[in-house]
């Protein structure tokens, strides 16, 4: 699910919203991004939207709220989030934003996604709170977008169970693919002693060897974690019988290898 839901939600991250963002007078795309996502936790300070964007290093979100919010409301970021991520998802799909089996599609995903349990998900029950459009197009991206933040609540409560930090799980994540920190696209920016840093405590815990490449126990850690956030994403999906999710998985496969196709 993860694998079909990500593609949906994350149309989100593109340049059509990032348009929008711009327009309404954000500096740069990480302006948008935080105004964007943050905005269902309302006007919370730099250091509660930090707290839940676990995986960002520290200063990057106050850099940018709560400037956004003497530009836009939360409101507005809202509105304009999902009529341009409505609009990239559509244009990503082509045809499939007419296709009968749409709206079938976006019912059981919306079902699923109203179903699964807030208690410590925060940016989940943020989005909770939020109407849920009746636009075809625009609800499936809601849908994949609620289903992915508990996703994300989740992974973040598996982080934390097993100490990881949020730049740490960048970290692991690289050297499990066989490359250095500072190479990792999501960390390369900040500075070579801070990653230097990350990475020795990693190596003193024994998750990363001598020279600089995951150990069997790192690489347990990373199994265990990825288990963990999957068992607690799989409530929201107990509401739909085996039949139901079964079609669930049929139906979004045209439309996540429709998005992935133009990612590609």
């Amino acid at each position: 699910m993860f694998e079909l839901v990500e593609p949906i939600a994350t149309v989100t991250f593109s340049e059509v919203p990032n348009e929008a963002f711009l327009a309404l007078g954000m500096r740069n795309y990480w302006d948008g991004y935080f105004a964007g996502r943050a905005a269902p936790l309302g006007l919370a300070p730099a250091e509660v939207v930090h707290a839940v964007f676990y995986n960002f290093a520290d200063g990057e979100v106050a850099r940018h709220i709560p400037w956004v919010w003497g530009k836009i409301t939360p409101q507005e970021a809202i509105a304009a989030r999902e009529r341009s991520s409505a609009t990239a998802l559509r244009q990503m799909i082509g045809e499939l934003a007419d296709s009968p089996g749409l709206v079938r599609v976006g019912d059981l995903a919306t079902r699923a996604a109203l179903s699964a349990p807030t208690e410590g998900r925060v940016l989940y029950a943020g989005l909770r709170a939020l109407a849920v459009p009746q636009e075809p197009v625009a609800r499936l991206w809601h849908a994949a977008t609620l289903l992915r933040e508990h996703r994300g609540d989740g992974h973040n409560a598996a982080l934390v169970a097993h100490g990881i930090g949020g730049i740490e799980a960048h970290a692991l994540f690289a050297v499990s693919l066989g490359m250095r920190a500072e190479e990792f696209g999501r960390i390369h920016h900040l500075p070579k002693a801070r990653l230097a840093a990350v990475v020795d405590g990693l190596r003193d815990r024994g998750l990363v060897d001598a020279a600089g490449g995951i150990t069997d126990v790192g690489r347990a850690i990373r199994e265990r974690i990825e288990t963990l956030t999957d068992e607690l994403a799989a409530p929201a999906y107990d509401l739909l019988s085996a039949d139901e999710l079964d079609e669930l998985t049929a139906g979004l496969e045209p439309f996540a290898a429709a998005v992935a196709a133009v990612d590609a």
